[in-house]
């Protein structure tokens, strides 16, 4: 796969970048992964999902600033959507869909997808059921900070 994915025009009148995630973009990763979630990855999680060859991982720029981002494992016949981020400064301008399409593109597969949300994240399940993802059950007490269930959502 090139290195460039896709451009795509962003609300801002720019021009989005949709690249494979490197690792020089980790510290930018890692300082939007702190302020989007109550207990964010560390950085051996990404280093970890970087280097699996399987896995698709994705950086949402504008060539020099990133702005959000993706990873997805997977695991034997599911992919596994395991983490969405988008910079809160760009939120609800459409970045975390355009990587999730582009995912759609990228893993060009008939596998179904899978993934787990917050069951309070209401504007992240009204994205992820925009895109088709159905809900299937809840996991329990799975988010360890606040005990809260997790909604299972599939795509197939």
């Amino acid at each position: 796969m090139s290195e460039t994915l896709s451009r795509h025009p962003n609300s801002a009148g720019g021009e989005l970048l949709v690249r494979r995630l490197a690792y020089s973009d980790l510290p930018s990763v890692i300082s939007i992964e702190r302020r989007s979630f109550p207990s964010p990855w560390s950085l051996a999680m990404f280093v970890l999902e970087l280097s699996k060859p399987s896995g698709i991982c994705l950086a949402a720029t504008d060539g020099e600033e990133l702005f959000g981002y993706l990873i997805c494992s997977r695991y034997d016949r599911v992919w596994h959507l395991m983490n969405v981020a988008v910079a809160p400064e760009h939120r609800r301008l459409g970045i975390a869909t355009r990587l999730i399409t582009q995912l759609f593109e990228t893993s060009e597969s008939e596998l179904p997808m899978t993934l787990e949300v917050r069951v309070s994240n209401r504007e992240a399940i009204a994205m992820y059921e925009g895109l088709g993802f159905r809900s299937a059950g809840v996991r329990p007490r799975y988010y360890q900070d606040n005990g809260e269930d997790a909604l299972i959502m599939w795509l197939d």
